[in-house]
């Protein structure tokens, strides 16, 4: 049965007011996400639905049926000390300070007693730096080893004779790539193997000799590495200008980016004026760290002493 809102205006009509889309904690807040099939009479919507239940449809379910019980909470919904020690920062890293430094600011700004971080990035780098918050420290490892995303502003010491010569040798920096890290690097320099899945030039200037292209690679490849040997394939050399990480695994610099201003802002405003809010927008749980790892929902009434867990 469709239910119209029928408003009644006296004099001049009112201004509509522009509706903002809700963010994932006042979503999760002001919907319970009951796994009932007949609620859900289109499986794509499982699409949209947060953290753990997200692809809900793909999953192996004997039954759909949910009951919510009064015991514990669901994760946007714990009170906001234990939100905090269980969340994890998606930060813009500025240049210059190390991520050891960042990671050691947001610890004394948040007063928690560990932080961690998911990839070093040179002082030089900005971008995607995943910030792990006390409990959800022991998630490093899993984003360590993910893969990343560049785009990286690079100079060549000469001219090359077309731009056509550029994306032939971006072309042949892909797949497994030997590497040796720089001089000035947090690790021991020996030559290792590193892949490169996608790259792309995406813009060059013929008269400065400078360009800028996008690179999808494993963990732990050196980019600045990868423009000196583009320069030895072009015959001219060349050396790395810039460069922002916009992907770290699932996370990426379109959603969820928050500045190390942003995070002292929260604090400052939850400390002074006991306003929560602002440090639930910039602190996300450690379960979105997981949503493409597999997993099992169990239900709250299942009997533990007859389950048997068998992990590989």
């Amino acid at each position: 049965m469709d239910v119209s809102m029928v408003e009644t205006t006296s004099g001049a009509d009112k201004k509509k007011k522009k509706k903002h889309p809700k963010s994932l904690g006042e979503a999760h807040i002001s919907n319970d996400y009951h796994l009932d099939t007949v609620q859900v009479k289109d499986p794509n919507e499982a699409e949209n639905w947060p953290l753990l239940l997200k692809n809900f449809r793909s999953l192996c379910c004997r039954t759909n049926h949910y009951t919510p019980l009064p015991f514990g909470s669901s994760p946007l919904k714990r009170d906001i000390h234990e939100y905090v020690r269980s969340g994890y920062l998606n930060l813009d890293k500025p240049a210059n300070p190390s991520s050891h430094e960042v990671v050691a600011w947001v610890k004394r700004i948040l007063k928690v007693e560990k932080t961690g971080h998911s990839g070093t990035l040179d002082p030089k780098v900005t971008g995607c730096l995943i910030v792990c918050i006390a409990r959800a420290t022991r998630l490093v490892k899993s984003q360590q080893n993910a893969g990343k995303e560049y785009v990286c502003v690079f100079k060549l010491h000469s001219a090359v004779d077309n731009v056509k010569k550029v994306e032939l040798g971006l072309e042949k920096l892909k797949g497994a790539l030997f590497q040796r890290p720089p001089l000035i690097s947090a690790v021991k320099r020996q030559l290792r193997v590193r892949t490169v899945y996608e790259n792309k030039l995406l813009e060059y200037d013929e008269e400065r000799n400078m360009g800028i292209f996008w690179v999808k690679c494993e963990a732990g490849t050196y980019v600045r590495t990868m423009c000196v040997h583009l320069g030895l394939l072009l015959g001219v050399g060349g050396q790395m200008l810039e460069l922002r990480r916009n992907r770290s695994g699932i996370q990426s610099e379109e959603k969820g980016l928050v500045t190390l201003h942003d995070v002292l802002d929260a604090q400052w405003m939850y400390e002074n004026n006991k306003d929560e809010s602002y440090l639930r927008r910039v602190i996300q749980p450690l379960e979105g760290l997981l949503i493409n790892h597999k997993r099992i929902i169990m239900k709250d009434s299942a009997n533990f002493s007859r389950v048997n867990f068998i992990t590989s």
